[in-house]
């Protein structure tokens, strides 16, 4: 290490000795995967920074020696992708290709004409009032997320307590560990796409074993700023109460976030969510809760004891998601006693698994409806495929509760579908 400083900077300082003594400390291996840590590390030494500060002894680089980066520790069967130049050849890309479509000079924030931008955006009404934004990347982009989807996030695995977007989890294995519970706390988090930020998905590949440029390259890949020309049509609160909100999903916005609407983005959602179902999972084991999370919605359940603590537990969930970069939105939190139907993400959780009587109720009737007077004359919303709609209405009550799912297979299957 001596040597080779030597030679960049063509002679010796007496405090390049102090220099490399402090490096070995500080770093148990070699930092192949980290030139930028490394050089952050030594810009903060006292004897560089001294040796800075005096003509006399300020270093200038006579020979440049540049050492590829090598993968770090590789926890997952991830490919092996030391430097951007083998990622891009991985992705089937040029280098200036790759600089383009991760956006890596923020070109796309000040661009004035929509067909420079790799994404399409949509604003959309939520239920409960505001807008969300859907981000869809455009199809060479969206190709490249899916090719890092299935060959490295695929291969990480997201905390036991998370249930969406992954395979053999769903809303029922969700909502099953709070079956039959005395108490359930349903909380929410506010814009839990857009608040994950591009340090956080990179943090998940460094993580993984990248080093830091490919693991920057690969976070702006997937990650998003808003361009100015869409940040101006973001539509204005509706009340006073959401000026608030509104302004945080604007900053948010205007940052490198995970778009919603990109392949990558619940994957990365779930593995950047790591540390707060850790923290959660352990809070709510310490009290003889139950937890799980779907996306962003949380869901505690316990017994009298739960009953009895309600408020203290509430405030440290609060305090622990908040520590881990995250908004609870408090104007969703609900607190559900036996004694009201406790309903987590549409099922109903009071005895067993089971759908709400009146959405079962309004199925079977549309389908008894079908039956007597054509299904043409039940699709009101105007479904453009109104017949796969109600199959999969059924299948999703069969799923809940085959007793009723298999009634309302028989009416199903006695629709006439060409009346």
């Amino acid at each position: 290490m001596h040597e080779r400083a030597v030679t960049a900077l063509g002679q010796h300082f007496q405090w390049l000795t102090g220099v490399v003594r402090n490096v070995r400390r500080g770093f148990h291996r070699p930092p192949v995967d980290a030139p930028d840590t490394l050089a952050r590390y030594i810009a903060h030494l006292p004897s560089f920074r001294q040796a800075m500060a005096h003509p006399d002894t300020r270093p200038r680089i006579r020979h440049w020696l540049v050492a590829p980066t090598d993968m770090g520790r590789m926890r997952w069967p991830v490919p092996a992708l030391p430097t951007t130049g083998e990622l891009a050849a991985w992705l089937g890309l040029s280098d200036e290709d790759l600089d383009w479509l991760a956006d890596r000079k923020g070109y796309s924030h000040s661009a004035r004409d929509t067909r420079l931008l790799h994404y399409q955006w949509r604003w959309v009404p939520k239920r409960t009032g505001g807008v969300r934004l859907l981000e869809s990347p455009k199809a060479r982009l969206k190709a490249l997320q899916r090719q890092v989807l299935h060959a490295i996030l695929d291969a990480i695995p997201p905390h036991e307590s998370a249930h969406a977007f992954q395979q053999g989890r769903s809303v029922l294995t969700f909502a099953a560990p709070h079956v039959g519970q005395h108490v359930l706390l349903r909380m929410d988090l506010e814009d839990f796409f857009t608040s994950i930020s591009a340090g956080r998905v990179f943090g998940v590949f460094r993580t993984a074993g990248y080093p830091e440029a490919v693991s920057s390259t690969l976070a702006s890949l997937c990650t998003h700023a808003l361009p100015l020309l869409v940040l101006r049509d973001m539509p204005r609160p509706a009340s006073v109460e959401d000026i608030d909100a509104h302004w945080r999903a604007r900053a948010r916005l205007s940052s490198p976030h995970l778009p919603q609407g990109a392949p990558t983005s619940p994957a990365l959602a779930n593995l950047c969510a790591w540390g707060l179902d850790v923290r959660l999972s352990t809070l709510a084991a310490s009290m003889g809760v139950r937890y799980s999370r779907y996306a962003d919605d949380l869901v505690f359940s316990g017994g009298e004891d739960l009953s009895h603590a309600l408020e203290r537990f509430r405030h440290l969930v609060e305090t622990v998601i908040r520590d881990e970069g995250f908004v609870p939105n408090v104007r969703k939190t609900r607190v559900l006693r036996q004694s009201v139907r406790q309903q987590v993400a549409g099922v109903v959780v009071n005895a067993r698994p089971n759908v709400p009587r009146a959405d079962f109720d309004t199925l079977k009737a549309t389908l008894t409806n079908c039956i007597r007077q054509g299904p043409s004359t039940q699709n009101h919303t105007g479904h453009p495929d109104f017949r796969a709609h109600l199959v999969g209405r059924v299948a999703w009550v069969a799923s809940v509760h085959p007793q009723r799912g298999a009634r309302l297979h028989a009416l199903l299957d006695a629709i006439d579908w060409s009346r």
